[in-house]
């Protein structure tokens, strides 16, 4: 972490922050997620509906800082996203989005960056572009490359690559952290617990790169 992602994790510790799942809608099919595990896989409807303008409002009466990270849902799909990235930005309030899809248009994006120039924006793509979709089903992992790469042209802080380790994509970490080098965006290597036991064919061969929970 450098100075200025220390210095901005102190300042959201310092202030009231909330995640917010505010949609149910979300065109990948990750199979460790929440939403292929408990729902789709099963044949189940994704249970939820969008935040309303009037509750999101409520929301930042209160809350400093928003978290945009969706547990059966990515937050672009919320029919009024942009509007709300301009409401945070124009009350002052810190946000993060967390980010996978690729389900927009380019020019969507550009509007979304330049509604809240503030906003600091994780992009989720485990493992090289061209590949993080054996994980993120449906992902175009280098149309979301892209799109990190071009929000750094209206954004004040840093994108974030996450990068979940996988068996298919252990071994290609380094290549990846060079990429993120190349065009100066922070690299954030994450290491899941999510796993259907030892065969699951997801879970990295290093141990060193598979939590599990069951042995704290």
């Amino acid at each position: 972490m450098n100075s200025e992602e220390t210095k901005i994790a102190l300042h959201i510790l310092n202030r009231r922050s909330i995640n917010l799942d505010i949609t149910h809608r979300c065109p990948l099919e990750c199979p460790r997620c929440q939403r292929a595990t408990a729902f789709t896989s099963n044949g189940l409807k994704v249970p939820g509906k969008d935040l309303s303008m009037k509750n999101f409002k409520k929301i930042l009466d209160y809350f400093d800082h928003i978290n945009f990270c969706g547990q059966v849902s990515d937050p672009v799909h919320h029919p009024h996203f942009i509007r709300f990235l301009e409401i945070t930005y124009e009350m002052n309030k810190s946000c993060h989005v967390h980010h996978a899809s690729a389900g927009k248009p380019y020019e969507w994006y550009d509007k979304a960056f330049i509604a809240n120039p503030n906003a600091i924006w994780f992009f989720g793509i485990d493992g090289l572009p061209k590949e993080s979709h054996l994980y993120r089903i449906n992902q175009d992992g280098e149309k979301l490359f892209n799109i990190m790469k071009n929000a750094k042209k209206y954004l004040k802080h840093t994108p974030v690559w996450q990068y979940i380790v996988f068996r298919y994509n252990e071994n290609n970490i380094e290549k990846a952290e060079q990429l993120a080098k190349d065009i100066n965006v922070s690299f954030m290597v994450l290491h899941s617990s999510r796993w259907l036991g030892e065969d699951d064919p997801y879970r990295p061969l290093n141990p060193e790169y598979s939590l599990d929970l069951r042995k704290k």
